[in-house]
């Protein structure tokens, strides 16, 4: 994909990695808009910030009359809510839900109908090295990411034929607020954004940023007892 002659709509991109991608966007040229739920929150120069809440039907469909132009969507938006599927709240645990499958999938059915409009070009969705490896104490947000990770493969399919690339992004931890309280190593947002949209430059299907998300793809082959040797 040229990235110099696409439209963007990151989402959440007021701060963290979203901010990332967005900043990484207008350095390769690109026309970038910053969603938000409160777009007075964005402060990139060269953004043009725009309402959006991906869990309000409502909020995506204004984004998507308010646009018109956009040739590549990135849906990065994400919650994480350290709900365990046994003991957390239910509502906590319809949140991650919420944003990362059925959020994910308002934006991307409210969108596609541009990006097929205006010649076809890219969905990125921002999954999680968690998509294929769960960590009990927080298994709603490995849930959601697993069923974001379907959702990428189905529509991977059904909109080949739109002309429409359907990506998604595999990464472990990174340098932002949303695991900030979490000790372990943690990659430069700068950094894996510039993976990601060079993969997008490059018209991958699965791009894996680091070695979080290789390691957790290649334990997929080895089953459940490489996955988790823990159990008896």
């Amino acid at each position: 994909m040229e990235l110099s002659a696409s439209t963007a709509l990151v989402t959440g991109a007021n701060r963290g990695f979203g901010r990332a991608l967005a900043a990484e966007l207008l350095g390769r040229g690109a026309t970038v808009y910053a969603g938000a739920r409160n777009p007075d929150q964005v402060d990139l120069p060269g953004a043009k910030p725009i309402a959006l809440d991906i869990t309000d039907p409502a909020s995506v469909a204004a984004a998507a009359r308010a646009t018109g132009d956009v040739t590549l969507l990135i849906n990065n938006a994400g919650s994480s809510t350290g709900a365990d599927l046994l003991t957390a709240d239910l509502d906590d645990i319809r949140l991650e839900m919420d944003t990362h499958f059925f959020g994910t999938l308002s934006v991307a059915r409210a969108f596609a109908p541009q990006i097929a409009a205006g010649g076809g070009g890219a969905i990125l969705n921002v999954l999680s090295a968690l998509s294929w490896f769960t960590f009990p104490e927080a298994g709603a947000y490995c849930a959601a990411k697993s069923a974001q990770w379907s959702l990428t493969n189905a529509l991977r399919l059904q909109l080949a034929d739109q002309g429409i690339r359907v990506a998604g992004l595999h990464v472990g931890y990174m340098d932002t607020d949303m695991v900030r309280a979490v000790d372990a190593a943690k990659s430069d947002p700068a950094d894996v954004a510039r993976s990601a949209v060079d993969g997008i430059a490059a018209d991958a299907y699965e791009i894996l940023a680091d070695n979080a998300a290789r390691q957790a793809q290649a334990a997929l082959a080895g089953g459940v007892s490489t996955l988790y040797p823990q159990l008896p």
